[in-house]
C-alpha cells in the first residue's frame, strides 16, 4: 500500500504515435547501463546520492528522445509536476514513520516489543513467525507500508539480537506484508487492480487466492526450512541481551497500548498519515510517562523542565537519536534517525519519479505496453506480456500505481477479445505489479520499505520470496491453464 494525493485510476497514459519502440527503449538501457555501472562504482554507497543522480541523467536522456520526437518541454515538466504531486502522500507518510520511530525508540515501545519477542521467537521459528506476523496485520491494516514501519522495525530489532541476517528477515517482513496487502479490502491497489481490469472486488480477491495461497506456502516452507539450518550468533547472549534492555528502559506491558491503537486506527480506515501522527504523539506521551529521564537525557539538558523534555522529544522526532549501552549489539537498536533518516529516502523517490514523469510525457510507457501486446498472440503469451509490462512500469516509471493503472487500461480489452474473464487480468496485475514494486530500489516501495527497515534492496531481494515466486506462479498457472476462468463462464455467474 502506498499513499498518492490523486486518485491512480484517473491516470492519464500518454501516447505518442511519432515514438517507436527503439526510441522508448532508449532511456531504459540507458538507465540501466548507468545504474549497473554506478553500482559497480560505489557499491552499496549507491544509494548515497549518486544514484539519485544517475536518475535524473536517465531522465535528461529521455527528454533528448522525446524532443526529437516532438514533445515539447513544457509538456515533460508539467507531466513530473504531476508525478511528484503523485508522491505527496508517499513522503509525509516517510517523514512521520521517522518520527514514529524516533518517539517508539525514546518511550521504549520498539525495546519492550524486542525484548519480549527474544523471549516468544525461537531463532527456529523466528522467520516464519515474522511472515505470519506480519500477514495478519497486513490484512487487518490493508497497508504493507503500516506493518512494516511497527511490526516489521521491531523484528528487525529482535533479528539483530538474535544475530539473524536482517536481510533475511527483512524478506520475511515483506512476504508477509505483502501477501497480506494483496488480500486486504482494505488496501488501496487491491481496489485498484479490479477497477482497472472491469471485475468486482471480492471476485478479484477469492480467483487471487488461487495464486497467492500457493506462493505464501512455498515461502514458509522455505523459511521453515531456513530456519532449521540457522546457527544465530546471538542466541547465547540473550539473556545478557535482555539485562541490557531491561536497564536502560522501565520494560511493561502497558506501551503494547501504543502500537495496539495504531493498528486499531488504520482497521477503522484512518488514514496512515493520521493514524502515523496520532502514533507519534502517542509514543511522545509514553515517552514522558515512562522513560522521563531518557527524554532529559537526549535533550542534553541536565536539570528537568518543561523546556528540556520539549527539546528532548522534538530531538527524538526530528534528528538522530541514540540511547547509551554498553552493549554494542544493541547500539543499532537503540538510534533511529528521525524525520531527518528518510531525507536519502526522499530524495531517491523525487528522482525517480522525475524520470518515470518524462518517460511517460513522451509516450514511451504507452509504446513500451503496446508493443508488448503486439508481440504475443497465445493465451500464455498474453499473461507473459502483462507480468513483463508490469516489471518493466516498476523499473521505469518507479511506481506500483502506474505499474497496475498502464497495463491495466492497455491490455483490458485484449483479454476480452481472447475470451478471458476480467479477473484474469486483475490477478496477473497485482501477481506482477503491486509485489514487484518492492523489488526494484528506486521505486516508491522499494525505497520506501528499505529506508524504514534499513536493509538494501539487494540484501533482501532473494529474501523476498513471496515478492519474487508470484510473478512466476501466475505464470505457470496460464502455462498448464489451471484455473482460467472463461469470460462466458464469468458472465453466467454474474
Amino acid at each position: 500500500m502506498n499513499s498518492q494525493s490523486q486518485d491512480p485510476k484517473n491516470e492519464q497514459i500518454v501516447e505518442n504515435n511519432e515514438l517507436n519502440i527503439g526510441e522508448a527503449l532508449i532511456p531504459v538501457i540507458a538507465l540501466v547501463g548507468m545504474l549497473a555501472f554506478n553500482v559497480f562504482v560505489f557499491g552499496d554507497d549507491a544509494l548515497s546520492g549518486s544514484n539519485q543522480f544517475v536518475l535524473l541523467l536517465g531522465a535528461a536522456v529521455a527528454a533528448i528522445v522525446g524532443h526529437f520526437n516532438k514533445v515539447h518541454y513544457t509538456t515533460m515538466v508539467e507531466e513530473v509536476a504531476q508525478n511528484l504531486k503523485s508522491t505527496t502522500g508517499a513522503i509525509l507518510i516517510l517523514l512521520m514513520v521517522g518520527a514514529l520511530a524516533g518517539t517508539w525508540l525514546i518511550s521504549g515501545i520498539i525495546p519492550t516489543m524486542i525484548y519480549y519477542g527474544l523471549q516468544i521467537l525461537s531463532p527456529t521459528i523466528f522467520l516464519a513467525a515474522s511472515v505470519i506476523i506480519c500477514a495478519v496485520i497486513s490484512v487487518a491494516t490493508g497497508s504493507s507500508w503500516t506493518t512494516s514501519a511497527t511490526v516489521g522495525i521491531a523484528l528487525i530489532g529482535i533479528a539483530e539480537a538474535l544475530g539473524i541476517s536482517t536481510g533475511m528477515t527483512a524478506g520475511a517482513i515483506l512476504s508477509g506484508a505483502y501477501f497480506g496487502d494483496k488480500l486486504s479490502p482494505l488496501s488501496d491497489t487491491t481496489n485498484l487492480a479490479p477497477a482497472m481490469a472491469g471485475t468486482d472486488l471480492f471476485t478479484h480477491i477469492r480467483y487471487m487466492t488461487l495464486t497467492t495461497v500457493p506462493t505464501i506456502v512455498v515461502t514458509l516452507i522455505a523459511f521453515i526450512i531456513i530456519g532449521f539450518t540457522l546457527t544465530p550468533s546471538g542466541t547465547t547472549d540473550t539473556q545478557e541481551i535482555l539485562t541490557s534492555i531491561d536497564n536502560s528502559f522501565r520494560i511493561t506491558g502497558w506501551l503494547f497500548i501504543v502500537p495496539v491503537l495504531v493498528i486499531f486506527l488504520i482497521v477503522r480506515k484512518t488514514p496512515p498519515l493520521i493514524a502515523l501522527l496520532i502514533g507519534t504523539l502517542l509514543g511522545a506521551i509514553a515517552a514522558l510517562i515512562f522513560q522521563p529521564e531518557i527524554v532529559l537525557l537526549i535533550s542534553g539538558e541536565q536539570a528537568p523542565s518543561f523546556t528540556s523534555y520539549y527539546k528532548g522529544i522534538m530531538n527524538a522526532i526530528t534528528v538522530d537519536t541514540a540511547i547509551p549501552t554498553e552493549n554494542e549489539l544493541l547500539s543499532d537498536l537503540f538510534s533511529a534517525g528521525g524525520m531527518k533518516g528518510m531525507l536519502g529516502t526522499i530524495w531517491l523517490i523525487i528522482c525517480a519519479m522525475v524520470f518515470g514523469g518524462v518517460m511517460d510525457a513522451i509516450g514511451a510507457l504507452a509504446t513500451i505496453s503496446r508493443s508488448l501486446l503486439r508481440l504475443f498472440d497465445t493465451v500464455f503469451g498474453l499473461f507473459a506480456s502483462t507480468v513483463i509490462s508490469c516489471l518493466a512500469i516498476n523499473i521505469t516509471a518507479s511506481d506500483q500505481y502506474l505499474a497496475i493503472v498502464v497495463p491495466g487500461k492497455m491490455f483490458s480489452k485484449a483479454y476480452k477479445d481472447k475470451g478471458l474473464a476480467p479477473e484474469n487480468l486483475s490477478r496477473t496485475l497485482e501477481d506482477s505489479g503491486t509485489v514487484t514494486s518492492v523489488l526494484v530500489p528506486w521505486n516508491t516501495c522499494g525505497a520506501y520499505q528499505s529506508g524504514v527497515l534499513n536493509v538494501s534492496v539487494a540484501d533482501y531481494f532473494f529474501y523476498a520470496i513471496f515478492n519474487w515466486l508470484s510473478p512466476f506462479m501466475t505464470l505457470i498457472f496460464a502455462a498448464f491453464s489451471i484455473k482460467i476462468k472463461q469470460l462466458s463462464q464469468s458472465t453466467a455467474e454474474a
